[in-house]
């Protein structure tokens, strides 16, 4: 029997429901991705939040087939979101990635398609090495990105024929800023549905979001709980935690809820959709129960004024890092 789906949506520009809190799959291992999905599915997740360069749609999409079999919802009450990588943005190579994607996940169509950075890199073969990752050749003595000079045009074009062939429902984007979307709105037949950026307190993008509200694009924040999620891997320190900020604690023990509830409440009273990320089964309750409680408007205003402008994932320091190749795109 279907469980009640327990997330509020969204309405696209699209006309279609999109589920405010989804299941996040980056970082998410391998051996533990098929049984978290369905995990995630018997807690009350609908939405799923996946991408080529997580590497691990083959497992996820066996846990989505065991969702489907086991009877917990039907493919029409999943949102499935995947993205298309850097080295994908040609418009040959779009199709050949959705499709690789749709085979690995075990789907006939996504509910949303997005750019998943204005990154552009040189193609790399499926048969060389799939995901493709950031370096064009790991193993050369001095490895590096090998950028690839493709107008977003291009790419936003081959996406808006994936839905016209009714292989993705909705596209969008991720990690773009407002100056790149007003220029995509400019020449694109179908607007994007969709963005997804980073969004927590410590980076509250107001003008962002009022741009998309006004344009009509709803907005998923990634690492909804900021530096959580970088702490492994050395892209954050413990000091910068939102989670242990006097002002959060505060709010929270006013509202009998954990730190992390309270910050995700605080993105969702924002009109925001999120993706929060968990290895633990026994925090998938704890990140849907967030819609019996309510923040005020002081509290709301007081988590705002947290905002650093702190950006954890910022291509501009990893990709020189981690990468050996200076990529900004913020800037």
């Amino acid at each position: 029997m279907s469980q009640q789906n327990l997330t509020q949506d969204l309405t696209l520009n699209s006309g279609r429901r999109f589920p405010s809190i989804g299941f996040g799959l980056w970082k998410v291992e391998r051996n533990v991705a098929a049984d978290l999905v369905v995990a995630a599915a018997k807690a009350g997740f609908r939405h799923f939040d996946s991408a080529s360069d997580y590497g691990n749609e083959v497992e996820s999409g066996a846990g989505l087939q065991r969702v489907l079999q086991q009877g917990i919802c039907t493919r029409e009450q999943l949102w499935v979101t995947s993205k298309l990588w850097n080295t994908y943005h040609r418009a040959k190579h779009v199709r050949s990635a959705l499709t690789r994607t749709l085979h690995d996940l075990q789907l006939d169509y996504l509910d949303l398609y997005l750019i998943h950075f204005p990154v552009t890199l040189e193609f790399v073969p499926f048969e060389t090495r799939y995901p493709a990752g950031w370096f064009h050749d790991p193993d050369a003595e001095h490895p590096v990105m090998k950028p690839d000079r493709v107008p977003v045009s291009e790419t936003w074009g081959a996406m808006e024929d994936l839905v016209k062939e009714g292989l993705v429902k909705d596209i969008g984007v991720s990690n773009f800023g407002v100056s790149l979307l007003r220029d995509l709105i400019s020449y694109a037949s179908i607007t994007p549905s969709v963005l997804q950026v980073e969004l927590h307190p410590y980076l509250a993008q107001p003008k962002l979001l009022r741009f998309c509200s006004e344009s009509g694009i709803a907005v998923t924040g990634f690492s909804p709980l900021g530096a959580q999620s970088y702490f492994s891997l050395g892209m954050a320190s413990q000091s910068e935690s939102v989670l242990a900020d006097p002002v959060v604690l505060k709010i929270a023990q006013r509202c009998q809820r954990t730190p992390a509830q309270t910050v995700m409440r605080w993105a969702l009273q924002r009109g925001t959709a999120i993706v929060p990320k968990t290895s633990r089964p026994d925090r998938l309750q704890e990140n849907l129960s967030l819609f019996d409680f309510e923040l005020t408007e002081q509290e709301m205003q007081a988590i705002t004024a947290l905002d650093r402008n702190r950006r954890f994932n910022d291509p501009g320091d990893f990709c020189e890092k981690a990468f050996n190749t200076f990529y900004p795109i913020y800037e």
